[in-house]
């Protein structure tokens, strides 16, 4: 079964993914060059030429598999103490944020109505930056929501026990137009796929 953007083991997946993908890319211009090699006894030959065109897909396949590397997997004590605090808002996990600037590693966010709330591991994460980043972009899409990203994951907790008992409420009165593109998706699915399309 596919492990999809959002869902818990996607880090894991992706890093085995793009390592096999990239080792593949890597493979096809090395069989390419030594085959020129043995039937030419030479390297300037055009299987050399065509071999060094295609290192450049591997490449770029190699940069995303290290920046996928690079990231953490969300722990899975860690998903289960959110987990028992989610209900039936939405949610999505193990996101790595991106931006011009930097990417930012948030274990879980949740959307509920107005409100978009997450919650960050790393000390190294910049709250303000990613906050305004997320807020920017679904505005930039026609959502004007809040956006708190929480470093503590008891008041990240609290707040999703607090989303889900006022979820009734805090989603009443809401306008929202369906996406054309995606009829069958409601609002805060529409706000989690916005999310989700600016994450690696």
């Amino acid at each position: 079964m596919k492990t999809k953007k959002g869902e818990l083991g996607y880090i894991k997946a992706q890093k085995r993914k793009r390592t096999l993908i990239t080792a593949g890319l890597f493979a096809i211009p090395l069989i390419i060059f030594f085959t020129g090699l043995i039937m030419t006894k030479t390297r300037l030959n055009m299987f050399t030429f065509v071999a060094v065109m295609g290192c450049i897909p591997a490449s770029r396949s190699a940069v995303s598999m290290i920046m996928m590397l690079m990231q953490k997997p969300i722990d899975t004590a860690v998903y289960q103490q959110i987990n028992e605090k989610t209900g039936s808002l939405t949610m999505a996990y193990e996101l790595v944020i991106t931006a011009y600037e930097k990417n930012t590693s948030v274990d879980a966010i949740a959307v509920c109505g107005n409100h978009v709330i997450g919650y960050a591991s790393s000390s190294k994460v910049d709250i303000p930056f990613v906050e305004k980043h997320i807020k920017d972009i679904l505005k930039n899409n026609g959502y004007h929501v809040n956006v708190k990203i929480f470093k503590d994951i008891k008041n990240f907790q609290e707040r999703l026990s607090s989303l889900n008992q006022n979820k009734e409420q805090l989603e009443a009165n809401i306008s929202y137009t369906p996406d054309e593109k995606y009829p069958d998706l409601s609002r805060n699915e529409l706000i989690k796929h916005t999310i989700l399309a600016i994450s690696l």
